[in-house]
């Protein structure tokens, strides 16, 4: 049993601590196993951690839960992801309030280049449905490698999910219960083709209701993974609207399609474009340009005289040089850490040098790729 994976989410358990404390403790101390292996010495290593929190942290019968969780997701095909693991999205790490430990289940690569979400109202119109279809017919035409994340509600989520599906686009629904079973019930067997083409993701455990509360905090799962948001209908006041200010709240991109004045449905996106917190959008070219991920016309012949002008690399250009050879579609910088070992505060201006250099290309998303 993977020792981080069962005392991350031991952590999550612990009354008090929360997203952001259980973060500035990982952080001061290095890994999940560390905290309760060294719960003795928290005091000496974070001073003003709260004595209740230490007392907490011996806490054997929610280890023992923490077990049988591992259990079940093992026997039945889930992924458990730390923040340490490869797999887990590299967007959402760089979130202050990410979670610290997510479900997975799926074939998808949640860090492939192109990752994004499409959300909206639950009660979608035809104009709204027309507009999801032909968005993402058209963007497996421009750019078939893109990642489609929603949330399988009703409405727009399992609108975008299925025509994803029918164009072979890969899709991921964010969850807001365990993945014992699938909320709202009818969109089961949308769910089990997602599982071969796409995937099923979320921060809870079995067990886990659909509370009214979840489905809000998910939203920061489905703005975090993704380089851009993107509203297709909504009322005044709506969930989508609320990842669009997670969005914005990450620096994210977030687009929005304009609908007729007075329509209830196009209202919340007409106040999105109008308060500049969304940038207007009609068809997927028009997003692809305004995401810079055409990216044919970008860079010019010249780059191999300038990578040849600088044939000597460090030990961390190598490193970073000989991480990216085994992965020709780019990795996200996040990743590169991890893998690299390199502070993140140290690996923006090696990045920048090399790029500098001619080495390698920057991408949407803080993606690197290798030029050959």
């Amino acid at each position: 049993m993977n020792e981080e994976q069962l005392y991350s989410m031991a952590l999550t358990r612990i009354p008090g601590l929360g997203q952001i404390g259980i973060h500035r403790l990982l952080e001061s101390v290095g890994s999940a196993a560390t905290i309760f292996k060294e719960r003795e010495r928290l005091k000496d290593i974070v001073p003003d951690l709260s004595p209740k929190i230490i007392s907490a942290l011996d806490c054997p019968e929610t280890i023992r839960i923490c077990e049988a969780e591992l259990n079940f997701a093992e026997k039945n095909h889930i992924r458990c992801l730390t923040m340490k693991d490869e797999e887990y999205p590299s967007r959402l790490r760089e979130c202050d309030d990410a979670p610290i430990l997510l479900f997975y289940r799926g074939s998808a690569d949640l860090n492939r280049i192109h990752v994004i979400n499409i959300v909206g109202t639950r009660n979608a119109t035809d104009y709204g449905k027309d507009i999801c279809y032909k968005f993402i017919r058209d963007l497996k035409e421009l750019m078939p490698d893109t990642l489609i994340v929603s949330g399988l509600a009703y409405g727009t989520d399992i609108n975008a999910h299925r025509t994803a599906l029918q164009y072979g686009l890969e899709t991921v629904g964010v969850l807001a219960h365990g993945l014992d079973r699938i909320y709202p019930s009818v969109h089961r067997r949308t769910a089990a083709d997602m599982l071969e083409h796409g995937g099923l993701l979320t921060e809870y455990p079995s067990g886990t209701n659909p509370d009214r509360q979840n489905f809000i905090k998910r939203n920061r799962i489905v703005a975090g993974m993704s380089d851009a948001t993107i509203v297709v209908e909504s009322d005044i006041k709506g969930g989508a609207l609320i990842t669009a200010d997670i969005a914005d709240s990450y620096h994210r991109d977030c687009f929005a399609f304009p609908g007729r004045i007075g329509d209830k449905y196009s209202s919340g996106c007409n106040n999105l474009i109008k308060n500049n917190k969304a940038a207007l959008l009609l068809d997927a070219e028009d997003f692809i340009k305004a995401m810079n991920w055409d990216i044919k016309t970008k860079y010019v012949p010249t780059e191999g005289i300038q990578r040849q002008l600088f044939p000597e690399l460090s030990a961390e250009e190598s490193s970073i040089a000989d991480y990216l050879k085994k992965h020709t579609d780019g990795i996200q910088i996040n990743t590169l850490v991890v893998n690299t070992g390199i502070p993140i505060n140290k690996m923006t201006g090696i990045l920048f040098e090399m790029e500098m250099k001619g080495l390698i290309r920057a991408l949407a998303g803080g993606v690197y790729k290798l030029i050959n």
